[in-house]
């Protein structure tokens, strides 16, 4: 049995409550972009293009830099490593280690032979790397350091009953053979595990066209060109290391794989990226605040002149922190990014302006291509479209949706629904559960989770929305405001 066979069809999903009149209400009211991107092939397919363009770079870490060439030899040389230890079409293949360029060989590979991609994060406890591999039902876990498998994921491996095999080995393998295995655009490509309201992490299912086109999203809301240089930051579990490693290679870009001892390090992050000249940064918005912090601490250092974008995600980006980094990094444009991971990733940019920084909270902006975004309120059991200023909860469908979380049928139900609005390739609608209205020129505002909403005396409050006035403070570096009933207490 294959992954695929266990995951929901669009028909066994759930209808929207919703009327016909509502329905039509919300089709007009509906934040969408559509723009033909090329879906048809595999990333490997595009590395392979680029192949023979001399040396040209693909990857670059601690240890070296591989050439898009040796890039699709060493995915190659993996594939067959990986069919040798049993991984089939529809399969799922564990990768774990340290982010690096053997990590971008394998999830290659798993193109080459229709498998989906899982990574194991060795930073993980072991218990919790365990978990993964058994939800995902991996097939092997892959280990990418050069010399020695993580205790963790060893031990993780092993109470998963998972077999580990070592990348090294690939080293005395052949070529496979053949194109890549690409059934449709709607294969399943990955599985990334997202922390659940329980506590149980659930694993989202993303498909071959939802990554391809969030890819292309970003080539053309960046501007991307084979002159860029996007630096690989995120730990291998978060949704953003996908694009990062992936997306300068469809375009004849580099990846520039930042180790964790660097990323750390706001001055040596600065340097590097002025000896390696990149171009496109990302990182959540405590990060762009440290960064900012240490760099202003320490004049000699870098002040990343060479860079193009830094691209704020992950957490709400505070209109406090956006107003300081254009006015310290003027030559570099921000972008405030929405996502979730159900969802391909990035499902809305916005590229900040200085007018923004009147707002009490920073725009998410529009829909990245091939995106429908809708806004609903719940009323008297159905839901209702909501006008521009109005808040309701975001809805998002569109090629981006995802199949749905590996065997939780129950989760999946819950969070997708079939897409009522739109005939889309997906099939899918998804409920973000998050808050958001639509401001006057057409651009989204998050305003929170929609669980985090409180009635207090009678009054309904967002927390988030406290949060965002208080952190406009220049003394308060963050914060959190919580409810506590001190009348239970008594």
């Amino acid at each position: 049995m294959t992954i695929v066979d266990g995951l929901l069809g669009p028909a066994e999903l759930p209808e929207l409550a919703i009327s016909p009149g509502e329905l039509r209400r919300a089709r007009g009211l509906a934040v969408s972009r559509d723009h033909a991107v090329d879906l048809a092939d595999a990333v490997i397919t595009w590395v392979e293009r680029f192949a023979g363009d001399g040396d040209r770079p693909a990857v670059r870490d601690a240890r070296g830099r591989l050439s898009y060439a040796q890039l699709a030899l060493e995915a190659r040389r993996l594939a067959t490593l990986m069919e040798r230890s049993g991984v089939t079409p529809g399969t799922v293949v564990a990768v774990g280690g340290e982010r690096g360029s053997t990590v971008v060989a394998a999830f290659l590979a798993t193109e080459l032979l229709g498998a989906l991609y899982v990574p194991a994060d060795g930073n993980w406890p072991a218990r919790r790397v365990a978990d993964v591999l058994a939800r995902a039902g991996a097939v092997l876990l892959l280990n990418t350091d050069p010399e020695t498998v993580s205790p963790s994921l060893a031990q993780g491996a092993e109470q998963a009953g998972v077999p580990v095999i070592r990348a090294a080995e690939a080293s005395s393998c052949d070529p496979w053979q053949g194109p890549a295995r690409l059934d449709g655009p709607d294969q399943p490509r990955y599985v990334l595990f997202t922390s659940g309201s329980t506590g149980s992490p659930k694993g989202a299912v993303v498909e071959h066209q939802g990554m391809l086109n969030h890819l292309h999203a970003k080539v053309i809301d960046l501007g991307l060109t084979d002159r860029d240089v996007v630096a690989q930051t995120a730990p291998l579990g978060f949704d953003i290391s996908i694009w990062q490693m992936l997306c300068p290679l469809i375009v004849g870009g580099e990846v520039t794989v930042v180790g964790d001892e660097t990323a750390h390090d706001s001055v040596a992050f600065a340097r590097l990226v002025d000896e390696q000249g990149v171009t496109v940064v990302e990182l959540v918005p405590t990060m762009v605040r440290l960064l900012l912090d240490d760099l202003a601490d320490a004049p000699t250092a870098s002040r990343l002149e060479g860079l193009r974008w830094m691209l704020a995600t992950g957490e709400e980006l505070p209109t406090e922190v956006a107003r300081r980094w254009l006015q310290e990094m003027p030559q570099a444009g921000l972008m405030n990014a929405y996502g979730p991971t159900e969802c391909s990733d990035d499902v809305t940019h916005h590229t900040v302006l200085p007018e923004d920084l009147d707002l009490l909270r920073l725009p998410i902006g529009t829909p990245v291509v091939n995106t429908q975004l809708y806004v609903l309120r719940r009323e008297d059991e159905g839901w209702h479209a909501c006008e521009p200023g109005e808040t309701g909860e975001l809805f998002v469908g569109g090629i981006c949706v995802g199949r749905g979380y590996v065997g939780d049928h129950d989760r999946t139900r819950d969070a997708f629904f079939r897409d009522p609005f739109r005939d889309t390739p997906a099939g899918r609608l998804y409920r973000t559960g998050d808050a958001v209205t639509v401001l006057p020129q057409g651009a989204l505002q998050y305003l929170g989770r929609v669980d985090r909403q409180v009635k207090i005396a009678g009054v309904r409050m967002e927390l988030g929305e406290i949060e965002a006035v208080l952190q406009r403070h220049p003394a308060v570096g963050a914060v959190a405001v919580v409810v506590h009933d001190f009348a239970r207490e008594r």
